[in-house]
Parts: structure tokens; C-alpha cells; sequence
């Protein structure tokens, strides 16, 4: 099912420029885009994957992570095909890097966004999660969904690398309440040659998600030998201080996957080693992911208990919502929502 695309101009001979990412494709007629599921027909600029689902589960709120947003609360969580990136080490490269012409396709289904939200609501959700694969690639899908998802009283979540236009960010922004950015290196060669991406684009989507009080949570993947120096994390944890101190930091393991098979894990030290330089650069909140530690929130002033999760079923239990219990010290995040209180 092909539907014409948002964000894009018409130039002259038929060629289009599509204006959803960085990227800026400018595509000859019959072209697709670098993600592979953006497509010119006749000059006009067609997505192959609206409502074309891949993937559709009931995940707790922690797995996507989001540990300051409406925590022990389940997210709908959908993906289509597709991503403006192509990362050597991503953990969903058979989704995330497939094209319309793969005959993965014919394992999608149609799925219209009120199909979404009523199962959205039906699964008792208090979210729906824009998630697994780049959720700017289905930009039109996820918009038309987000808008019926507030109006059913639903949040809205974008788990992304990061990689959009200010455009797309402007025109999704009154729909979307939190997001988990991928803030994959603080090295311009990485996304360059690794992701075959940009870095800058992604500090100003971070950046400006801040200023239009979008939630927002940073991710970063541990490679070995590849992103985690101490002075690339550093520069990390500094820009993060910078942007917001209240800003979760999850530092996550990585398992050999994809193109990066001969890698090793990421050993603990190295886990342990970046929450320290997270720490020392001033930020209230880190968790460590992928490895057996519990994620509980502590308060960064009295260091009690304030959000105690379970390791494996994603409940989670806290007394009173965005306040330590024991001094008082407000804990930044989003607590309860409106349409639930």
C-alpha cells in the first residue's frame, strides 16, 4: 500500500527531495530513499510501509527504556520496516534493514491507525511506543496514530536514533510526549562510517526535543573498541549534563549482532566505568542495561529508594509520585498521566 509522503518538495524533471531526515534524498523518479522504503512514482514522493506493521507487542514501559516515564505502565509497542541508519551492530537489522523490494514483506500486516489504538487501549496500555525499528521512517503512520492516541487519551513515545529534520520534529512534537534517543558516539567518524549518519543532527534533535518539553531519555550501546573510551564518554556525559542533568543516562551492553558477530560483549567494567564518568559529570540518574543489576531509582540527594523495579517482570512501586519519600527532593519525570489521574 503506497501513501504519499508529508515532508517533501517537488523539483523540476520529476525529481522530489524528501525532507524527513537529514539525509535529504533527492530522488530521480522510480528512486528510493537511503531507507529503503521511501519511494518516487511519477514525482511524487510515496511511502511503501504506512500501516505495513512488522511488529506489534505489550511491552512494560522499562523495555523501551523509559525509567522517568509513567514507570510500571505497559507501551503498545509498533514498528514497521526500515531505517535512515545502517549501524554494523543493530539488534533488529532483519526489520530495520529490509526494503520494499525484500520478500519480508509479505509478513507485514495492514494495520490502519484506529486498528492501533483500539488495541492500544484494548491491551490496557497506557502508551503507545513507536519502537523496535526508526519510527521517522514511518513518520506518516506514526503521526495519523499519535493523533487519534492523544485524543483516546493515550501518550505517545518515539524510541529513535535521533535522525529526523526539524521539520518532522516540529510537526510531531504537539503528539509526542516522550522519547528515548539513541546517542550512539560522541565521534562524528563513528556515525559516519558505522551508521552512515550524522552526529550534529542528533545532539539538535536532542537539544530541541528539551526545548519543546518533550521527555526525553538517552541510550547509549557500549561497543568495544569503538565508543567506549574514557574520553568519548565523557564528552557523552557532558553534553547530557549540559542539555539537562535530570536527564536518565542508560548505558547498555552489547551482544554481538549483525555485522559486528566477532565483537566481544561489553565487559562490566566498562559498564561500571561509564556510569562513574556519568556520575562524576554531574547527572542525577543512570541505569545500566543488558546486564543482571536492578534499575531502581534513587534519589540524588538522599539516595533512598524512590521507584523499586523488578529486574524481569517491569513492575514497578513507588509511594508518592515525583517526590523522595524520605527528604522530599522533587524527582524529575512523568509520574502520572493527566487523562489517568
Amino acid at each position: 500500500m503506497n501513501h504519499e509522503a508529508m515532508l517533501y518538495e517537488k523539483k523540476k524533471d520529476g525529481l522530489v527531495l524528501c525532507q524527513l531526515c537529514p539525509h535529504h534524498c533527492l530522488l530521480k523518479p522510480e528512486q528510493y530513499g537511503l531507507c529503503k522504503v521511501r519511494q518516487n512514482i511519477d514525482g511524487v514522493l510515496y511511502s511503501h510501509v504506512y500501516g505495513q506493521i512488522i511488529a506489534a507487542h505489550v511491552d512494560p514501559i522499562e523495555k523501551k527504556p523509559l525509567h522517568h516515564f509513567l514507570p510500571g505502565t505497559r507501551a503498545y509497542s509498533i514498528a514497521t520496516r526500515g531505517c535512515n541508519f545502517q549501524c554494523g551492530f543493530c539488534q533488529n537489522w532483519q526489520i530495520s534493514q529490509a526494503s520494499s523490494a525484500n520478500s519480508m514483506m509479505r509478513s507485514s500486516a495492514s494495520v490502519s491507525p484506529e486498528q492501533i489504538v483500539r488495541e492500544a487501549l484494548k491491551s490496557k496500555s497506557a502508551s503507545i511506543a513507536y519502537t523496535y525499528t526508526e519510527p521517522t521512517i514511518y513518520f506518516e503512520y506514526a503521526y495519523d496514530t499519535a493523533c487519534l492516541a492523544q485524543k483516546a487519551g493515550l501518550a505517545n513515545i518515539f524510541v529513535t536514533n535521533g535522525f529526523m529534520s526539524g521539520l518532522a520534529l516540529e510537526k510531531m512534537a504537539p503528539y509526542l510526549d516522550a522519547a528515548n534517543v539513541d546517542l550512539k558516539s560522541y565521534n562524528p567518524d563513528f556515525y559516519k562510517k558505522i551508521c552512515k549518519g550524522a552526529l550534529e543532527p542528533v545532539l539538535d534533535t536532542i537539544r530541541m526535543m528539551k526545548q519543546l518539553k518533550i521527555w526525553i531519555e538517552i541510550t547509549t550501546l557500549l561497543v568495544p573498541g569503538q565508543n567506549d573510551g574514557t574520553p568519548e564518554l565523557t564528552k557523552i556525559a557532558e553534553f547530557i549534563a549540559d542539555t539537562g542533568r535530570e536527564i536518565p543516562w542508560h548505558i547498555s551492553r552489547f551482544h554481538p549482532d549483525y555485522t559486528f558477530t566477532d565483537s566481544e560483549p561489553t565487559p562490566l567494567e566498562s559498564m561500571y566505568q561509564a556510569r562513574e564518568i556519568g556520575q562524576r559529570a554531574g547527572l542525577k540518574y543512570i541505569y545500566l542495561g543488558n546486564i543482571p543489576e536492578r534499575a531502581d531509582t534513587h534519589c540524588p540527594n538522599c539516595s533512598a529508594m524512590v521507584v523499586e523495579r523488578s529486574q524481569f517482570s517491569g513492575e514497578a512501586r513507588f509511594t508518592i509520585p515525583g517526590q523522595c519519600p524520605s527528604c522530599q527532593t522533587i524527582i524529575e519525570g512523568v509520574w502520572i498521566w493527566p487523562k489517568q489521574a
